[in-house]
Order: C-alpha cells, then sequence, then structure tokens
C-alpha cells in the first residue's frame, strides 16, 4: 500500500520558526507541498482560495497553527474553521510559544486537535515538527473533505 504525501498548511508569523519548520517536515519527505501563510487572515485566504491564494486547489491534510499572530491570532482563526462546515474536519494541531492555560483550554473548546508548545531549544524544535509531521501528515488517516 502507497503513503500517501499530503499538504500541510502553517500558519506562523516568525520566518525563523517556519524556515524551521520546513526544514524538518522537508528532511523527511513528510508533504508534497507546504503552504505558509504568515498571519491568521492569510490563513483564511487560503482555505476560502482569496486574494494570493485563488488559484490554490484542496484542502490540507493537517494545520499547523501558532497562537500569537498579527491581524488575526490562531485562536480567532481556529474559531473560524471549526465554524465552517467545509473546514470543521481538517486537524488544526495549535503549535505554539504560548504555555498560558487559557490559551490551551480555549484551543481545545475550540475544536484543536492538538496543543504543543514550541520547544526553545533547536534540536527540540526540529524533533517536535518531525513527529507531528510523521503523525499528522503520514500516519493519521485523514476524514473525507465534505464539500
Amino acid at each position: 500500500m502507497k503513503t500517501e504525501i499530503k499538504r500541510i498548511l502553517i500558519v506562523d508569523d516568525s520566518p525563523k520558526d517556519v524556515e524551521l519548520a520546513i526544514a524538518a517536515l522537508s528532511e523527511n519527505n513528510m508533504a508534497n507541498e507546504i503552504i505558509v501563510a504568515e498571519d491568521g487572515e492569510e490563513a483564511l485566504d487560503y482555505l476560502y482560495k482569496r486574494g494570493k491564494f485563488i488559484d490554490q486547489h484542496g484542502f490540507p491534510a493537517v494545520i499547523l497553527l501558532d497562537i500569537k499572530m498579527p491581524k488575526m491570532n490562531g485562536i480567532e482563526v481556529l474559531r473560524h474553521i471549526r465554524n465552517d462546515p467545509k473546514f470543521k474536519l481538517i486537524p488544526v494541531i495549535m503549535v505554539t510559544s504560548s504555555g498560558e492555560e487559557k490559551d490551551l483550554v480555549e484551543s481545545y473548546k475550540l475544536g484543536a486537535n492538538s496543543y504543543v508548545v514550541k520547544p526553545v531549544d533547536f534540536n527540540q524544535f526540529m524533533e517536535a515538527i518531525k513527529i507531528l509531521g510523521q503523525y499528522w501528515a503520514i500516519v493519521n488517516q485523514s476524514p473525507p473533505i465534505i464539500l
């Protein structure tokens, strides 16, 4: 049985964290395509095929979503995703520097599939992203997309 390699949407305003995440995911060829949205508004533009994402096709197998971002934070993005039947089943992993209990609780209340605090250490960060990518983009069986 051939393993399908899937698309991953990274939503993070830190170019350094995005670069590291892409490097960790690419190291094991875990995604055909990695899409990057620099803030919450861009993430919704991608999902709704607006702005620079007007020609994109398909949905991500998983969304890695930071919380603390300009324009629209990750909690607000998660709320939009879970309130739209088209996106409700896409796994959303909160990957954030916020260890605040209120963010953790709110994320799970809104339907986050997982909550991961970004390790400060470079090697730990790389390993955490590899593990996330392996599970959510390879091991996990995604639900069918409802259109």
